[in-house]
């Protein structure tokens, strides 16, 4: 009992200590709060009393900020300044010392300018700016002047050994003949081999690889102060007259068709040769070479490249097709016909070439005019086939053919014909300009047989000025021999196809049967029995066949005997004076004339020489042996004599 007595008293002292300290707790937590209080206000006094320093201080780190970007700003304009002060003193200086500063200080200045023209705050500004436009447009002048200087000191014509020295080995001319260094004509034979030779053609160096960077940076200066127009009349004027000099130098002339007209064929034909080069070397060398220099100078600027390339070559462009314009508007006549072919081939192996060099809007003109000529020349060919069609049909010429050899206008359509041949390949591409079927072989083929067919018709009426019907046929079996013979030689055989052949071979079999005919018939008469038999006996007689009594009188068979060798060697006269040319067909017509005389003649003399033999002066009457016959047949057609007074 006693010890929980004493343990409620320890606990009871306990809680009386514990609300002691509560209570000097709750002292010190009010004294703090106290505290606390008080320094509340002192810091809000404090705030209030530092609050005009912060904004002195800020005012201050504001005022160093806009120190240095101002400071910066001005540096930046010092730098302008100063870079502008540097570009006029180069471009004061001018462009030829050191062109390639003096570019630099132009696109300086233009810098300075967008610098400026950004920067409108700064006062000066607009002054700057003034200043720095009209330096530029004195600068730009300057490049101008260089621009046309440098140009003009590397333009100059070039010399025509420079031209033949870029052509195939090939195709170059001789130096025997300076003044006509190609002799005036175009090999067409050459000029075939010489289009698979395109890649024979050297680079012509028109000005040094050196200066076109200068030129193309001199350009662009130009072209970025918008002097494009400027830039452009420079450049055509130029060198348009350094290429045009180049093509007089080479022997190019500008001809009207008066005077194509006025002139002899064989210098025009020279002329028309010469033109041919020509223009291969104008289009694959000289102009290739001048669309590279305009390629690199005005590198970038397509439009503008075109366009001066355009303008500078349309005069020396003009100056060529000239030419070949006034020949194919000229007075046609068949002569010419070979040589449009040979220009008309020439225009058609550029046409790559020429869409290639003068590719662009700006050239389409030039493109069209030579395009152009190239249809003039087809058409002119064509044309020009119709009018030989008609003038062998309707050829008047007087030329006499007394001894019924081959007509010179045979040959000279036949040749004419065989020529043609050559050109089969740009036949069937003229054909092609108007046609669009592509039966180019039949065409060819077709006018072929229509010049056949107008020779014969003339030939026809040739042979009836001959007064012996012979000669005649003699005359048309020589003539359309020498056609089919031509033929069966030439590439015409697989045009106009064997039945051709076939066919007038039997026509000239049916003249040499008509020959003999007509040649022959009345000799061969005085060897036949004919007449001579008798019934009566009014002279001394000579037993009939068969024994029948009946006999030929001496008188009768000394007429034919005397008829027969007058008549003979009045053929022989005659028909030795006739030609036949061709050795072949000699051989085979004294053949044919020997086959049907000379028996008729051995039988007559067996059956009939004796009567004569038995009298009196029998060489008088039986002059020749048939072996005499057959080697006077042997003269036969050998054109002895060439002038005879009457046929």
């Amino acid at each position: 009992m006693i010890v929980a007595v004493s343990g409620m008293d320890s606990l009871g002292e306990r809680a009386a200590k514990m609300r002691e300290a509560l209570q000097k707790s709750q002292t010190i937590t009010d004294n703090v709060v106290t505290i606390l209080g008080s320094f509340d206000s002192r810091l809000s006094v404090l705030e209030t009393a530092m609050r005009p320093t912060q904004i002195r201080t800020h005012a201050i780190r504001k005022a160093h900020e806009n120190i240095d970007k101002t400071l910066k700003a001005a540096e930046v304009i010092l730098t302008q300044f100063d870079a502008s002060r540097q570009a006029e003193a180069k471009i004061l200086k001018g462009p030829h010392e050191d062109l390639e500063s003096y570019l630099e200080a132009i696109n300086q200045l233009r810098s300075n300018i967008r610098f400026f023209s950004g920067n409108k705050g700064f006062k000066s500004s607009d002054a700057v700016i003034n200043n720095a436009n009209t330096l530029l447009a004195k600068a730009i002048s300057k490049l101008e002047d260089e621009f046309k200087q440098l140009l003009a000191l590397y333009s100059k014509p070039v010399e025509t050994d420079r031209l033949f020295e870029c052509l195939p080995e090939s195709m170059r001319p001789s130096s025997e003949s300076p003044g006509n260094p190609f002799g005036g004509k175009n090999n067409h034979h050459e000029h075939q081999n010489g289009t698979s030779e395109t890649g024979g053609f050297k680079h012509l160096t028109l000005i040094p690889p050196r200066i076109l960077p200068l030129l193309h940076d001199l350009a662009l200066q130009m072209v970025q102060a918008g002097n494009q127009q400027q830039l452009l009349r420079i450049y055509r004027d130029t060198r348009s007259s350094v290429l045009e000099e180049s093509l007089r130098k080479l022997g190019v002339e500008k001809l009207s068709k008066e005077d194509v007209q006025r002139m002899q064929w064989e210098v025009l034909e020279a002329k028309i040769g010469n033109w041919i080069h020509f223009m291969r070397i104008a289009v694959k060398i000289l102009f290739v070479g001048e669309r590279r220099v305009c390629d690199q100078i005005f590198e970038g600027f397509d439009t503008l490249l075109d366009q001066c390339f355009a303008e500078c070559t349309t005069s020396s462009v003009s100056m060529l097709l000239s030419f070949g314009d006034a020949i194919a508007r000229s007075k046609r006549s068949p002569e010419k016909l070979f040589v449009l072919l040979d220009m008309y081939e020439i225009m058609r192996e550029l046409h790559s070439e020429v869409e290639g060099v003068f590719g662009g809007k700006a050239c389409n003109e030039i493109r069209e005019s030579m395009f152009g000529l190239t249809k003039r020349l087809a058409q002119t060919a064509q044309e020009t086939f119709g009018d030989f069609e008609e003038a062998v049909e309707k050829d008047a010429t007087k030329t006499a053919v007394l001894d019924g050899t081959v007509h010179p206008l045979t040959s000279y359509v036949i040749n004419y014909v065989k020529f043609l041949f050559d050109y089969q390949t740009t036949l069937k591409q003229l054909f092609q300009e108007f046609e669009s079927s592509g039966e180019t072989n039949s065409q060819l083929a077709n006018v072929t047989m229509r010049i056949m067919q107008a020779l014969q018709t003339n030939l026809d009426g040739k042979s009836k000025q001959y007064r012996d019907p012979a000669l005649t046929h003699l005359f048309l079996m020589n003539n359309i021999h020498y056609m089919v013979r031509s033929v069966r030689r030439s590439e015409a055989k697989d045009l106009l196809g064997d039945d051709w052949v076939q066919r007038h071979r039997r026509v000239v079999q049916q003249h040499a049967n008509q020959y003999k005919r007509t040649g022959w018939s009345k000799i061969l008469q005085c060897l036949s029995t004919q007449g001579l038999t008798s019934s009566g006996g009014g002279g001394s007689a000579v037993p009939g066949e068969g024994g029948s009594g009946s006999g030929a009188s001496r008188g009768l068979i000394k007429d034919r005997f005397k008829t027969f060798n007058v008549q003979f060697e009045e053929l022989h006269q005659k028909q030795s004076q006739w030609t036949v040319p061709d050795t072949e067909l000699r051989e085979s017509l004294r053949l044919a004339v020997a086959e049907v005389l000379l028996p008729a003649y051995r039988s007559f003399i067996k059956r009939f020489g004796p009567l004569v033999e038995s009298g009196k002066n029998p060489q008088k009457y039986i002059r020749y042996t048939a072996e005499d016959l057959e080697r006077m047949l042997g003269e036969f057609f050998e054109g002895k004599t060439l002038n005879e007074p009457r046929r």
